[in-house]
């Protein structure tokens, strides 16, 4: 039975084959006056109103079905534009780093070579908070313990004292800066041996300033601030010498040998720091480094000298 139907369609196949060759030939064989052709216009006049018709009904249809493909392939575009369009915004935000943090390497690198850090061990860190109030000033960093920082390790960046290690954990640590009303520092004007305190200014903390200088100590407007680096047992300065602080901005008073500093570090803006850890395991090297600098007069183991490292140290 299966067989028989199987013959049977072969067979209507070949017929429709034969016959369609035989219409194929005698339709080109004919004039266009022929009775094929005539065939063939009489049934295009039938069937073209429909076609026109069916064509108005679905014209609708095929502008839904291409706006509707359009707003894919537009959403698709748009898409794959925002997608180029975030990792163009992190290149250029990865490059700009790259850039800052060759900078500031560059920065410390000129610090290091006008300071005494000969011993001291550097940890690069990366600031993740800054809590800022009127009087407390301090940001946390992403290294701690684990790396050798302990408290009371100095703080710089490329443009300066940035403050001191206050607390610290395994991965962590925070660090005071210069502005808090608690850090107070072992200071004196560049060129000079004579010392003071140098410590957030009462009702402007943003401002610093530096008081009980000597006599002989001279100050001038844009003098630079350093770390004075006291290393006379027992009253050593946390501070190694010659970190830039700031610049002189006016003399407070001459009477008591006062004068107003601007931070050299933009402390409300800080990314990267690096922490001076460990220290030099003599400090001779500091004392050598000091007694080498130019006297402006009087003798390093004056009265404010020592009052100033004394304070600093706790």
């Amino acid at each position: 039975m299966y067989g028989k139907t199987v013959r049977r369609r072969r067979m209507v196949l070949a017929l429709l084959v034969v016959l369609s060759i035989i219409l194929l030939t005698a339709y080109f064989g004919e004039s266009s006056s022929g009775g094929l052709h005539s065939v063939q216009r009489g049934f295009m006049t039938v069937v073209s109103p429909i076609q026109d018709g069916a064509n108005a009904v679905l014209k609708p249809v095929r502008s839904a079905v291409g706006w509707f493909g359009g707003m894919l392939k537009a959403k698709d575009e748009a898409n794959k534009l925002r997608s180029e369009l975030a990792q163009l915004r992190k290149s250029v935000v990865a490059e700009r780093s790259d850039r800052k943090t060759l900078e500031e390497g560059r920065q410390i690198a000129e610090v290091d070579s006008h300071t005494q850090l000969a011993g001291y061990r550097r940890v690069a860190a990366e600031v993740l908070v800054a809590s800022a109030s009127i009087w407390y000033e301090t940001i946390d960093i992403d290294k701690g313990s684990s790396e050798g920082i302990a408290v009371n390790d100095p703080v710089i960046n490329g443009e300066g004292l940035v403050g001191k290690v206050t607390a610290v954990a395994p991965e962590a640590a925070q660090v005071s800066l210069i502005t808090d009303s608690a850090v107070k520092v072992s200071a004196r004007v560049a060129g000079s041996r004579q010392a003071g305190i140098l410590q957030p200014k009462v009702g402007n903390p943003s401002d610093l300033l530096l008081q009980y200088l000597s006599g002989k100590s001279k100050a001038a407007e844009n003098d630079l601030v350093e770390t004075s680096g006291t290393v006379e047992s027992p009253y050593e300065s946390i501070f190694p010498a010659g970190i830039p602080i700031g610049t002189v901005t006016s003399i407070e008073s001459e009477s008591s040998y006062a004068v107003n500093v601007r931070p050299a570090v933009e402390l409300h803006g800080l990314d990267h720091v690096q922490v001076l850890t460990g220290g030099p395991a003599s400090r001779s090297s500091l004392a050598a480094g000091l007694a080498s600098l130019p006297s402006v007069g009087g003798s390093e183991g004056s009265a404010p000298e020592t009052g100033v490292a004394q304070v600093e140290g706790g």
